[in-house]
């Protein structure tokens, strides 16, 4: 069993987020980004297993985040107590805890950043908007991130515009969070505040900040991108679909992105889904290694 290191970062009054460390202290640092109605659990789980712990048993320095409202970190969303959302993970969280990185590993550090699903949303945003300050980040791999849903079928149908937003709206309205737990959406519950900015860029042409009006999409023009790995399932049909993951690419527009469908036609054990392609047993044998040599690459 591989110990976490409890840190937790203050990066407004009334705000603890919780950041879990474990692997080489000496080695490369990574950090994962988890979406939305989930947690950092998503990387890791109680014996061992994930992604968390297969990269910091190959000598990896991992850091594993709880955003606001999620996880370990503090007032919990089901509380109603989360000030702020999607705009303050971004300008607050994400470069409180890069900071809190450089300060244990050093100023200058290389850092790898990893996301699920909205979790690519999220450092895609902050590396733009900081892009002057954010040098040192040497790759990007997402898992099955995508902004907005382009395709239109029963299980989108279903899942996103029925549940998540029609039945997601009602709920947290009526409870002042969203509680996915409880309604069986999802891992873990969401702020108000995330949940109605993530929901208007989920149904947007637009990359748009709705708090000030920044342009992610016209900055991402000119602010340039590191290199970006990304990896989507075949059995993936609506939260990670690889046509909306690909949309999702050509709008960042890094120079060089390496993208792959994992699936049986394409060499793969399983066609994966949107969530076990970051649990699934098979996983650290068929396609963590790729995640692996993409890192061990990038240094």
């Amino acid at each position: 069993m591989i110990e976490i290191t409890d840190h937790f970062i203050v990066p407004e009054e009334d705000i603890k987020l919780w950041v879990g460390r474990m692997g080489d202290p000496n080695g490369k640092a990574v950090l994962l980004v988890h979406g939305a109605i989930e947690n950092g659990r998503i990387f890791y789980s109680e014996n061992g297993k994930g992604l968390a712990p297969f990269l910091a048993e190959n000598g990896y320095d991992v850091f594993i985040s709880d955003m606001r409202g999620k996880g370990k970190s503090t007032p919990a969303a089901n509380t109603g107590k989360v000030k702020g959302g999607q705009y303050e993970m971004i300008v607050n969280d994400i470069p409180a805890i890069i900071n809190k990185i450089k300060e244990l590993k050093g100023t200058d550090t290389p850092i790898h950043l990893i996301a699920h699903s909205w979790g690519g949303v999220l450092i895609a945003s902050w590396y733009t908007r900081f892009a002057d300050i954010n040098r040192n980040i040497k790759s990007i791999i997402f898992f099955a991130c995508k902004r907005k849903i382009y395709v239109h079928h029963f299980r989108r149908w279903l899942m996103v515009d029925l549940m998540w937003t029609v039945v997601g709206t009602i709920a947290t309205k009526l409870s002042g969070y969203l509680p996915a737990k409880k309604i069986r959406m999802g891992a873990d519950d969401e702020p108000a505040g995330f949940f109605f900015e993530c929901n208007k860029w989920v149904y947007s042409n637009h990359w748009i900040d709705g708090r000030d009006q920044f342009n992610y999409k016209k900055a991402f023009q000119s602010s340039g991108f590191p290199p970006v790995l990304s990896l989507t399932g075949s059995a993936d049909h609506s939260l990670g679909n690889k046509y909306c993951v690909k949309k999702m690419l050509d709008e960042i527009g890094p120079e060089h992105a390496t993208n792959h469908v994992l699936g049986k036609l394409n060499g793969n054990k399983n066609d994966y889904g949107h969530v076990d392609i970051l649990t699934h047993p098979d996983a650290p044998l068929d396609h963590f290694p790729i995640v692996l040599n993409w890192l061990n690459q990038h240094n």
